[in-house]
């Protein structure tokens, strides 16, 4: 068995491709790189990985438990919320799930529901019930698609 130990790996044109056996394991052009997936499938690393993501705290004093490229979070009034990028998305097409509800079985059903989406960040409103808007004690979101 033989190791192969490295600083840099760099091809010898404008593409890489790291292969294991016959197989391509990674390959890279300008601006993208792709992971082998499933059979001889491959994966678009960039595509596949969340470009925003957020966990809160939105009762009281609202608080960010954790993110990733989220720069803050207003309160727009009972149930509102408004996220901020820390880089902008290239266009207010991405994905963005969201989920929301009890810490606690404190009776009712809470959910919470995207408003809007824009390049700079996401609106969300937690509702009670299906109907009236309520505060969430634990908002969680995940943002998919291009950064600016």
């Amino acid at each position: 068995m033989s190791t192969l130990v490295v600083d840099t790996l760099t091809g010898k044109s404008t593409a890489a491709n790291l292969t294991i056996g016959s197989t391509p394991v990674v390959s890279s052009s300008a601006n993208a790189m792709t992971i082998r997936g499933e059979g001889s499938n491959q994966t678009s690393i960039q595509q596949g990985l969340a470009k925003a993501w957020l966990n809160l705290i939105g009762t009281g004093t609202i608080a960010i438990l954790d993110s990733f490229n989220i720069s803050g979070i207003t309160d727009d009034g009972t149930g509102l919320y408004d996220s901020a990028f820390s880089v902008n998305m290239s266009n207010n097409d991405y994905s963005a799930a969201c989920a929301g509800g009890e810490s606690a079985d404190n009776g009712g059903n809470r959910s919470v529901g995207l408003r809007a989406r824009a390049t700079t960040g996401c609106n969300f409103r937690g509702f009670h019930d299906g109907s009236s808007a309520t505060d969430l004690p634990d908002l969680c979101s995940t943002m998919h698609g291009d950064l600016a």
